[in-house]
């Protein structure tokens, strides 16, 4: 059964406010996410939530018939690790992965104390791997 709404969804919230809240180096490493992730995505940066700093939208629906809204890409500055999100699935996925440096992966996560212990420019392989799978995963319309 279909679930009725997400527990997460935009707000109104100032994503400046947010990071300027944050210790220095999760500051530090969230502006610089904001910048790639705004790079790749074409898209400024929104609050998802009280803690995930989104970019972009698209609609899913799961065979299940749950559906609704999430950012085409996304991350927040938790307390102990940067939790970047990605499609799960998308192509090159684990090779990228091999690359990245110290994290530490799950389904549609990856986990890093710092960007310093990653290659960014891995990263930003990824989220855009990640990116062009989700518009073509979900194409319908996109915010």
């Amino acid at each position: 059964m279909a679930s009725s709404k997400n527990k997460t969804s935009p707000t109104g919230a100032s994503v400046e406010a947010f990071i300027n809240a944050l210790p220095e180096q999760k500051k530090q490493d969230s502006n610089c996410l904001i910048n790639m992730i705004r790079e790749v995505t074409g898209h400024e940066p929104y609050m998802w939530g009280p803690t995930i700093i989104g970019f972009g939208n698209y609609h899913y629906k799961y065979e299940s018939g749950r559906e609704g809204d999430a950012p085409l890409a996304g991350f927040s500055p938790r307390k102990a690790a940067l939790s970047l999100y990605f499609e799960p699935e998308f192509p090159g996925r684990d090779e990228l992965l091999a690359k990245l440096g110290k994290h530490k992966a799950a389904v549609a996560c990856v986990y890093v104390n710092k960007l310093a212990d990653i290659d960014l420019g891995i990263l930003k392989k990824m989220t855009i791997a990640s990116v062009k799978h989700t518009k073509k995963k979900y194409p319908g319309k996109k915010k």
